[in-house]
Order: C-alpha cells, then sequence, then structure tokens
C-alpha cells in the first residue's frame, strides 16, 4: 500500500456518488493524501445531496480543499433563497430539486452552510492554481473584478487551445495570466465538447472535466506524476436516468 503522500484533484461530480466512490477507490487514497475538488458537486444525476453528505463526512477523515462551481453557487441560491430558472432545471437543476424533496430541514441548512464556505480557488506551495471555471484579470486571481468568473469563464480554456504550442513563455505574446502560476487545474468546461474523456493539457492548463454530467467517466488525477484514475461511465452507473443536458 502506498503510503506517500500525494495530493489529487477530482474533476466536476454532479450527483454522481457511485463514480466519487469509485475513483477514490480505484486511486488507493488514503488519510495521508490532500484532495482537491474543482467544484460542481451537484446537478445531473439523482444523489446530489449524498455526494453533499459524503464531502462533508469525508473532510472529518481526509485533508480536503473544496471550490466553488457555478452549479453549486445555483444550487445555493435555490437552497437558502429559492431562486431558481429554468435554464438551471434544464441543465442539471431539476435533479437537484427532485433528491431534496425529502430531505430535512436540518440536514438542508448543514448542506447550506457547505456550499457558503466554498472557496473560489485555491494556490499550493508550488504554486499550483486550483480553480473550477478561470479568470479573465491578466494579473492573476488576486485582482480579478468579478468573483462570479471563478466559477463561469470559459475564456482561459478556450485560449490555451487556441494557442500555438510553440509559442515560448518569454515571448512577448505569450499571455500574461498564465505566467501567474506554475500549473493551473481546471473544470467547468467539459472535454466532451472536444471529443475528449481523459484529462487534456494545453500550455500549463489542466482540464479535469472529463464528462461525468453526460455519458463520460470521473476523473482523479494525481497533480505530481499526471497519473489518472477514471470511474465507470456514469450512465452505465445511473441507468435509469439522463444525466445533464
Amino acid at each position: 500500500m502506498n503510503t506517500t503522500p500525494r495530493t489529487f484533484v477530482i474533476g466536476d461530480i454532479h450527483g454522481a456518488l457511485k463514480a466519487l466512490t469509485q475513483v477514490l477507490e480505484r486511486a488507493n487514497v488514503t488519510q495521508k493524501d490532500t484532495l482537491i475538488f474543482l467544484g460542481d458537486y451537484v446537478d445531473g444525476w439523482s444523489q446530489s445531496p449524498e455526494v453533499i453528505n459524503f464531502l462533508i463526512q469525508l473532510k472529518e477523515t481526509h485533508h480536503c480543499i473544496f471550490m466553488r462551481g457555478n452549479h453549486d453557487d445555483l444550487c445555493y441560491r435555490w437552497l437558502k433563497y429559492e431562486e431558481c430558472n429554468d435554464t438551471w432545471l434544464m441543465h442539471g437543476g431539476q435533479a437537484t430539486v427532485n433528491a431534496y424533496a425529502n430531505v430535512p430541514l436540518n440536514l438542508r441548512n448543514i448542506h447550506i452552510h457547505f456550499l457558503e464556505n466554498l472557496q473560489n480557488y485555491y494556490i499550493d506551495s508550488q504554486n499550483r492554481l486550483f480553480i473550477h471555471a478561470g479568470f479573465t484579470n491578466h494579473n492573476g486571481v488576486e485582482k480579478e473584478y468579478f468573483e462570479k468568473m471563478f466559477y463561469w469563464d470559459r475564456s482561459l480554456w478556450e485560449l490555451v487551445l487556441a494557442m500555438d504550442p510553440t509559442l515560448h513563455r518569454e515571448s512577448k505574446f505569450y499571455p500574461k495570466r498564465l505566467t501567474h502560476y506554475s500549473e493551473i487545474y481546471i473544470g467547468h468546461t467539459s472535454l466532451t465538447r472536444i471529443g475528449e474523456s481523459t484529462p487534456k493539457n494545453a500550455a500549463n492548463v489542466w482540464n479535469i472535466d472529463t464528462g461525468a454530467a453526460h455519458k463520460n467517466p470521473l476523473t482523479i488525477l494525481n497533480v505530481d506524476s499526471k497519473a489518472f484514475w477514471q470511474s465507470d461511465p456514469v450512465h452505465l452507473l445511473y441507468p435509469n436516468e439522463k444525466g445533464r443536458n
């Protein structure tokens, strides 16, 4: 059994507790390891409340760091303020509403507290940035003007995909916002958009959202070795459900 502490990053879960427990088991995660979750714990498959329960309990025994995803913010606003819109319902929110139908008020309040205390970003001791979506300020996340960019932005990923891979970091044309961090880990923009189902690296950005909200696996990745483990395709774990649109 591995005894060296490792750091793992976990992609967008979207209510798929069965997939989450699979990847933690397949990676042989221990209590010595650090687990960095990139957000979007809810909306999609039928176990959003169970996912949050599991994460709250996991934090009691493991070193966990939780990012805020856009779906987590939407779910929080529904739970806390009863805010709701058709777009959210269509893109996984309805499954969350259904799943919370029998969740008692005291447990809902515990989940609200969890969602309120998610982080917008995390920078580790090796200057690696972990963030759900991205940021737009060329001076880095600390200078970002709009908090919602941390969990809604897609331009960061679009930027690195469009970049010339031979562009040198010292070039005056190299995007300044990439130069502040040794590596950047994101979710949010499913790799199904470019026909991928495994983690994808472009420039110094790693996208870990392998499409668990749809029909692809959930992924956990060792940030040092870049080894990764995946669940079964999530739709096979929930054969009577559709997942997110």
